[in-house]
């Protein structure tokens, strides 16, 4: 099987395409300066994105991972997750309180989806 790789950098891709799965990387807001809901809107705007350029959707996504700064974030990430998601199909998820890479960054998101 092929491995697709995009975005390919020093330290990771964007996004790899392994047969019929799909591995986003940990994905984070470009404008740090909103909140956590802000920055989730960002974050799945790129991941939209990320997908549509590997031959898939959100409504594909088999698992999600979501880290907050601050488990107190969780709410306004699941405001923009809500108005997201595709309610018919929902993706395995965990959400998990962590220290991100740069203090501004209040949510990342890494996902796994099928072709």
């Amino acid at each position: 099987m092929n491995i697709v790789r995009h975005d390919p950098g020093a330290i990771l891709s964007s996004a790899v395409e392994y047969g019929n799965l799909v591995f986003v990387a940990g994905t984070v807001a470009d404008d740090t300066s909103q909140d956590a809901e802000g920055q989730t809107r960002q974050i799945l705007a790129q991941i939209d994105s990320l997908l549509k350029r590997a031959g898939t959707d959100k409504s594909r996504i088999l698992w999600a991972n979501v880290w907050v700064t601050d488990i107190r974030n969780r709410d306004g990430m699941n405001k923009a997750w809500l108005t997201w998601v595709d309610p018919a199909n929902p993706p395995a998820r965990a959400t998990v309180e962590a220290k991100l890479a740069d203090p501004a960054m209040l949510v990342e998101i890494a996902c796994v989806a099928g072709k």
